[in-house]
């Protein structure tokens, strides 16, 4: 739970050619039309090597949703045929199974966890047709802890029969799966690369916390920290060679902000056609505080596409009330992942 509130039929025709130089001109095309025979074939299927641009352009343009400030949407490498976006809106819950206060994945029962997620993509379904509407769980696999462990990282990573069982639950209802790194006092390559085996299937993808990111030493939780370019440059560079080394279809990844300095240097960030980046806004509180820190963090210093979190508790407390579908489709650009909490 956060603490902090602030981001183309092919048709063959075989000809015989029987040419003799001692027929006539007609006799020779009399022959050929007699001896032609036209043989019917399936259409090839062959691979699709490029989007169509127009169809992606048209798309990038509504998810800017009538921006004026030539900013959105943002100038990047077309992705690789199969992208999952714009395309689609994903819809997450983010949680650890074994912890029912860090999110909605781990707070209910599964199959009540998995109503409740289907309910709220219904919820975006009605809200915009003009994408598809996909389910996710976005599983917390390296937790930041406030101790060293024995390696000194102040991260625990969780076994890798959690993510067996969260692959096994996302089966059925089609689900994606995202894996969230909080690093600690390690490293987004070290962290990211024990995960690669899971990455190199085709329904996961990857989260980043720059929040327990603690450079400084901190101990995670004390203080808010921070991810440089850099950093997340790391993440796009496995993610892009798992990409081309398996011949997938692009991976997402999600970066979590909520502040200024939890993201440094973000026009360094590469965008690369196997890798697409959701700049996700963190953090709970008003509507009001919640468009303005996506306005600062998200809007302000675009990156390629948008996420939006959602607290079932704490976007609730007090007189706040949680953003609806129909209010977050106001926004520029539009969110194009949803997660819960």
């Amino acid at each position: 739970m956060k603490k902090y509130a602030l981001a183309i039929l092919v048709s063959s025709f075989v000809f015989s050619l029987f040419s003799n130089c001692n027929k006539s001109k007609s006799d020779t095309e009399e022959s050929s039309i007699k001896d032609s025979i036209a043989v019917k074939t399936s259409p090839e299927k062959k691979p699709i090597t490029a989007i169509d641009t127009v169809d992606y352009n048209q798309r990038m343009i509504a998810l800017a949703n009538k921006d004026t400030t030539g900013m959105w949407p943002v100038k990047a490498p077309y992705p690789l045929p199969g992208a999952l976006l714009p395309y689609n809106r994903i819809i997450a819950f983010y949680g650890n199974l074994y912890s029912k206060r860090m999110g909605v994945l781990g707070e209910y029962p599964k199959d009540e966890m998995i109503a409740k997620l289907q309910g709220e993509v219904a919820k975006w379904e009605a809200a915009d047709s003009s994408v598809t509407t996909i389910p996710a769980f976005h599983y917390i696999a390296v937790s930041a802890q406030s101790q060293p462990g024995k390696a000194n990282r102040y991260n625990m990573r969780m076994p890798f029969k959690q993510i067996d069982t969260l692959l096994s639950w996302a089966k059925p209802i089609n689900a994606l799966v995202f894996l969230d790194i909080q690093v600690g006092h390690s490293t987004v390559k070290e962290e990211v690369s024990q995960l690669e085996e899971y990455l190199a299937l085709p329904n996961v993808h990857l989260g980043i916390d720059p929040e327990f990111s603690m450079k400084s030493g901190h101990v995670p939780g004390k203080k808010i920290g921070t991810m440089s370019a850099d950093d997340i440059n790391d993440a796009i560079d496995i993610l892009a060679r798992i990409v081309r080394e398996k011949k997938l279809t692009p991976k997402i990844l999600v970066v979590h902000r909520f502040t200024q300095g939890m993201v440094t240097n973000y026009k360094a960030i590469k965008t690369v056609p196997e890798v697409q980046i959701v700049m996700h806004m963190d953090g709970f509180g008003s509507q009001v505080l919640k468009r303005s820190t996506y306005l600062r963090y998200i809007y302000r210093e675009p990156v390629q596409f948008t996420g939006f979190k959602l607290f079932y508790k704490n976007d609730n407390w007090n007189d706040w009330k949680i953003y609806t579908p129909e209010q977050l489709l106001e926004f520029s650009p539009k969110p194009s992942y949803i997660q819960f909490q």
